[in-house]
C-alpha cells in the first residue's frame, strides 16, 4: 500500500511509537498524500510492516477514530474520514441561537484565532437534547470546545446548565473547554471562562443612565416570560434591584402588544429585536418624540440601533470574541468578565 511507503517510525525517538503512526497519518493528509475514503492498511499488515506490536498499532488507529479521521468498516478495513485542515488546530464553536451578536461574536474569534485553526460553527436552539447529541457526535474530534451555554425548559424557561449538559461538560479535558457569554459556579475552575453578569450589568449600566432615567415617570422592562431563545432571569433581577433602589415606578411586560397604551413619560427597556421594532413603530404612529416623550433603552448593540440613535446597554462582543482566542492562542486560563457599557444616544 501508498502509506506503507510514506510512514516514517523512529526508533531512536523518545516520543510513543503509536503517537508517531498518529503524527504520520496527519502529516500526510495535510500534504494531500491521503485523500478522503482511501484505505489505509490494517492494524495486522501495519504491525507485520514496521514490526510493532498489535497494541501499539490498535491505540494509534483508535485514537485516529475517536478524532474522525479515520473510519471503519466491517469486514473491509480503515478508510480515510476526514481531510480538512487536519493539521491545525481544530474547533468547535457552539451557540445557542444565531443572533447578529453571536455572529459577531464568533467572526471576532474567527479573525482573531487565525489561519493556523479551523473552526466550526454549530447551533443547537437552547436544546437540551440536541446539544448533548452534538456533542458526543463530536467527542475527542476536536483540541477545543467554545460553547455559549443557555438552555429552555419544558416551559420555556431560562436555564443556565441543565444536570445532564453539566455532566456531559465534565467530561471533556478542562484544557479544551472554553465557556462563553454565560457561567455557572460549578464549572471546573481550570476552563476557560469568559462571561456576562447579566444581573449586575444591567443594575451597573442603568446607574450610568440615571440622570437622564429619574426626568421619567415610568419605567418599563419588556421581558419575554416564555420566549423561542429564553433570556437569563438574572436581567430580571438586576432591573428589579435598580427599580427598588432608586425608588422609581416600573413596571414589567412580557412583549410589546399591538395598540399599546403609550404615554408621555414613559422609559421603555427592551430585550428583544421585535419588541423595540413595534415600539417605536407604535411611537411614531402617536407622534411622540423618541428621548423627550417617551424614552428607549434596548439590549445589545447593532449596526441598525446605532444608525437609529437607539440608545443600548451592551456587552462588548469584540472583548468576547477575541478574549476567547488569545487565551487558546496563549494557552491561558481563568475567568475573564467581559466589558459591558452603557451607551447614550438620541432615545434617551
Amino acid at each position: 500500500m501508498q502509506l506503507i511507503k510514506l510512514i516514517k517510525i523512529d526508533e531512536n525517538s523518545r516520543v510513543p511509537k503509536y503517537q508517531q503512526i498518529i503524527d504520520s497519518i496527519i502529516h500526510n493528509i495535510s500534504q494531500g498524500n491521503l485523500t478522503m475514503d482511501q484505505k489505509i492498511p490494517s492494524i495486522n499488515m501495519f504491525s507485520e510492516e514496521f514490526y510493532l506490536s498489535r497494541d501499539t498499532v490498535e491505540k494509534a488507529y483508535s485514537i485516529l477514530k475517536e478524532r474522525k479521521i479515520i473510519t471503519s468498516i466491517r469486514g473491509k478495513g480503515f478508510y480515510i474520514s476526514r481531510t480538512k485542515l487536519i493539521s491545525k488546530v481544530n474547533i468547535l464553536f457552539l451557540v445557542n441561537k444565531l443572533s447578529s451578536y453571536k455572529l459577531r461574536t464568533y467572526n471576532y474569534f474567527i479573525d482573531k484565532i487565525g489561519a493556523n485553526s479551523h473552526t466550526d460553527l454549530d447551533i443547537y436552539h437552547c436544546d437540551e437534547t440536541l446539544f448533548l447529541n452534538l456533542l458526543e457526535k463530536n467527542k475527542a474530534a476536536y483540541d477545543y470546545y467554545v460553547i455559549m451555554p443557555h438552555f429552555k425548559t419544558e416551559n420555556s424557561k431560562h436555564v443556565s446548565l441543565p444536570d445532564d449538559v453539566l455532566k456531559a461538560l465534565q467530561k471533556i479535558q478542562k484544557d479544551k473547554l472554553i465557556i462563553l457569554d454565560n457561567i455557572k459556579e460549578n464549572i471546573d475552575n481550570s476552563a476557560i471562562q469568559i462571561y456576562q453578569d447579566f444581573e449586575n450589568d444591567i443594575y451597573h449600566a442603568l446607574n450610568q443612565g440615571i440622570q437622564k432615567i429619574k426626568k421619567y415617570k415610568k419605567i418599563i422592562l419588556v421581558y419575554p416570560e416564555k420566549a423561542v431563545y429564553p433570556y437569563p432571569k438574572r436581567i430580571l433581577h438586576g432591573f428589579r434591584k435598580y427599580c427598588i433602589e432608586h425608588k422609581l415606578d416600573f413596571e414589567i411586560l412580557d412583549k410589546v402588544y399591538e395598540d399599546m397604551i403609550l404615554k408621555k413619560g414613559d422609559l421603555f427597556v427592551t430585550i428583544e429585536e421585535s419588541d423595540l421594532v413595534n415600539l417605536v413603530k407604535q411611537a411614531r404612529e402617536d407622534e411622540f418624540i423618541l428621548g423627550k416623550d417617551i424614552g428607549i433603552i434596548s439590549y445589545n448593540d447593532t449596526p441598525l440601533k446605532e444608525l437609529l440613535g437607539i440608545t443600548v446597554m451592551s456587552t462588548d462582543f469584540k472583548s468576547m470574541g477575541e478574549t476567547a482566542a488569545e487565551m487558546i492562542l496563549n494557552k491561558t486560563k481563568g475567568k475573564v468578565k467581559v466589558p459591558f457599557n452603557f451607551i447614550d444616544r438620541e432615545s434617551l
